[in-house]
């Protein structure tokens, strides 16, 4: 005889009360409400959890924010760019005198059918990007494009001055026009009456 067998002979003499099946399905009822608890906290959790991000994303007013490296005065620059779905920009950096600059900008363009729509991001990046001509105090005239700082400053001619900015692969024409903005193309110079 198997153990198996020695068992059911030995317990075939009991006999459950009628109790015994109220009570297991007081257990059961009680396992399902627990559970359902349980899922009800992790619903809970879950929601709140969501209501917290969104709060966050409100409070941001929808903006992403990102560290990006630029180019700022020569320089390769740590920056926070911050952009709002509406064509503007918020852009914060430490300068080499270890001071926190702050700038921002934007704008609209306009679609084919004449209706103004927010800048995109690309746009602004380019914006943000492009040639940089800074007066300085001393009377110098510098024209700052990613790691380059070219003097311009006896360059002028009746106050227009023609640079050629070469970058990697990419080559700009540049017409400056002395302290009345410039323009640039990757094909010729432009015509100072062109501009402003």
């Amino acid at each position: 005889m198997t153990n198996k067998e020695k068992y059911k002979q030995a317990f075939s003499a009991l006999h459950t009360s009628d109790n015994f099946s109220l009570e297991v399905e007081k257990m059961e009822r009680t396992n399902k409400q627990r559970k359902l608890k349980t899922m009800i906290a992790a619903v809970a959790a879950c929601v709140m959890l969501v209501g917290c991000a969104t709060a966050a994303y409100a409070a941001d007013l929808g903006g992403i924010q990102r560290t990006i490296q630029l180019w700022i005065h020569g320089d390769q620059t740590a920056a926070t760019i911050q952009f709002d779905g509406d064509g503007n920009y918020s852009l914060d950096y430490v300068d080499g005198d270890e001071t926190m600059q702050h700038q921002g900008g934007g704008g609209v363009a306009f679609a084919p059918d004449g209706t103004e729509v927010p800048v995109s991001e690309e746009d602004l990046m380019k914006h943000l990007t492009a040639p940089d001509v800074r007066y300085e105090n001393d009377g110098s005239v510098w024209i700052y494009w990613f790691d380059q700082k070219v003097d311009i400053t006896d360059k002028f001619e009746n106050d227009i001055c023609y640079v050629k900015l070469e970058n990697n692969e990419e080559t700009l024409y540049m017409t400056v026009k002395y302290q009345n903005g410039y323009a640039t193309s990757p094909n010729k110079y432009l015509s100072p009456s062109t501009f402003n």
